[in-house]
C-alpha cells in the first residue's frame, strides 16, 4: 500500500514546494543584477584527497541538514580517479566544512556491495542527499582508468553513516554521470544522465545515444528508498570517449522554476530544456534549445540560482557561465586559470551554498574545494 500511494503521488506539491523554493517571495522586487556580478572572489576551502589519496573530485553538493554523519552547510564531494590517478576507479565521498576540515565520509569496497554494479567502482559526478540521509552517488567504473574499460556501473545508495545499503542496476542505467532531484514527502525523482550507451562501442567517433533518466524513488523508514519507476525523459545527447576526459557526454542538470530541466551538453557547448520533466511521460529528444556557444566551451557541472538563471562551468578554459532561461548569457567569470590553455580540465561540480550566495567548485587542476564568493 505506501508503495502503491507514493508511486501514484504526482501532486502538484512537488511542482509548487519543491521548485518556488528558490523563487522571489511575493511582494518582492526581482533582482535585476546577474548572480555572478555579485561575486568577485575565489578562494580554497580545502583538499579533497583523502587518506587512500583518491584523486579528480568530480560531483559536489551542499547538505542541507544535519542527519547521522552529514552535517548541515559542509559540501560533500565524490573522487572519480584513484591514487594512481586511474579514472573511474576512484572509490570515496568526503565532506568538507565551510572552514575547510575535511573528513572522509565513506571509502566504498566494490568487492563488498549488496547488490550489482556492473564493473565496480568509479564514483562520477552524479552525487544527491535525499531526505533521512540517503546518499546518491553514480558509478561509471573502470579496470585500468581508460574508455576501453568502462562498464555500465550502477547508483549507489548510503546511509547517513556512510554504509553502502543498496545498488541500483540497469533499466537503463549506463554510465551514470550527473544528477539532481527532488524530494516532496515520500518520493524523489532522480534525474540523471547516461554516457555509455553506445560510447564505448564508438571509439572515439560522436555517438548521439546519451539518455536523462527520472527514477522515481519512494522513501522506506530505515531501509534505503525503493525504486519505482524510470522513465526515459531525454534521449539522443552527443557522446564520445575521451583519453583525458573518460568519456564525454550530457553532464549538468538542474530543475528550473517552470518544470523544465536543464541538460549541459557538453559535446556541442550548449544548454538544452526537456520541458515538464516531473510529470512527462515520454522522452523530450534533447529538448529546447536554450543557448549554444558564444561563451560555453564544454559545459560541465551546473547549478541553478535564486532567480532561476543557469550557472555552468566550462571544462575547456575554466570560466563559470550564466545563462537565463531565455538563454542570454549575461555573464562570465574565469575561476581558475591552471593548466594550458589556462582553466583547461580544472573545473567540474558546482554546488550554491546554503545562503544562496556563493558557489563551491571542485578544482580538479589542485585536487581542491574553492568558492567563489
Amino acid at each position: 500500500m505506501r508503495l502503491r500511494a507514493c508511486s501514484s503521488a504526482l501532486a502538484t506539491a512537488v511542482l509548487t514546494v519543491g521548485l518556488a523554493a528558490g523563487a522571489t517571495p511575493a511582494g518582492a522586487a526581482a533582482d535585476p543584477s546577474a548572480f555572478l556580478d555579485r561575486l568577485h572572489t575565489v578562494s580554497p576551502v580545502a583538499s579533497t584527497v583523502p587518506g587512500n589519496g583518491d584523486v579528480n573530485p568530480y560531483g559536489t553538493f551542499t547538505i542541507r541538514e544535519s542527519v547521522g554523519d552529514l552535517h548541515q552547510g559542509n559540501v560533500l564531494i565524490s573522487n572519480f580517479n584513484n591514487s594512481a590517478n586511474a579514472q573511474g576507479t576512484g572509490t570515496t565521498l568526503v565532506q568538507i566544512t565551510p572552514g575547510g576540515t575535511r573528513t572522509t565520509f565513506a571509502t566504498i569496497d566494490p568487492n563488498n556491495l549488496p547488490g550489482p554494479c556492473p564493473g565496480g567502482v568509479g564514483l562520477t559526478t552524479a552525487l544527491t542527499v535525499l531526505p533521512g540521509g540517503w546518499v546518491v552517488v553514480g558509478s561509471l567504473p573502470t579496470t585500468d582508468g581508460t574508455s576501453a574499460t568502462a562498464q555500465a556501473g550502477c547508483l549507489l545508495v548510503l546511509d547517513k553513516h556512510g554504509t553502502v545499503r543498496e545498488t541500483l542496476v540497469g533499466d537503463g542505467i549506463n554510465g551514470p554521470w550527473d544528477m539532481t532531484a527532488i524530494s516532496i514527502g515520500k518520493r524523489s525523482e532522480l534525474f540523471v544522465t547516461n554516457v555509455l550507451n553506445g560510447t564505448v562501442a564508438g571509439n572515439g567517433q560522436q555517438v548521439d545515444q546519451g539518455t536523462v533518466l527520472r527514477i522515481t524513488l519512494c522513501d522506506a523508514g530505515d531501509e534505503p528508498p525503493q525504486r519505482v519507476a524510470t522513465t526515459v525523459i531525454g534521449s539522443g545527447f552527443p557522446e564520445r570517449t575521451d583519453p583525458a576526459a573518460l568519456v564525454v557526454g550530457p553532464t549538468g542538470v538542474g530543475l528550473g522554476h517552470d518544470g523544465s530541466l536543464f541538460v549541459a551538453d557538453t559535446v556541442l557547448s550548449r544548454i538544452t530544456a526537456i520541458p515538464n520533466a516531473i510529470f512527462r511521460t515520454d522522452s523530450a529528444g534533447t529538448g529546447q534549445l536554450v543557448t549554444t556557444g558564444g561563451s560555453l566551451n564544454g559545459p560541465l557541472g551546473m547549478a541553478i540560482t535564486p532567480r532561476g538563471d543557469v550557472l555552468t562551468v566550462n571544462g575547456g578554459d575554466g570560466n563559470i557561465v550564466e545563462t537565463t532561461p531565455a538563454g542570454e548569457q549575461v555573464a562570465v567569470k574565469q575561476i581558475n586559470n591552471e593548466g594550458s590553455p589556462p582553466g583547461s580540465g580544472a573545473l567540474f561540480g558546482l554546488a550554491l551554498d546554503l545562503d544562496r550566495d556563493a558557489v563551491y567548485f571542485v578544482n580538479d587542476a589542485d585536487n581542491a574545494l574553492d568558492v567563489l564568493h
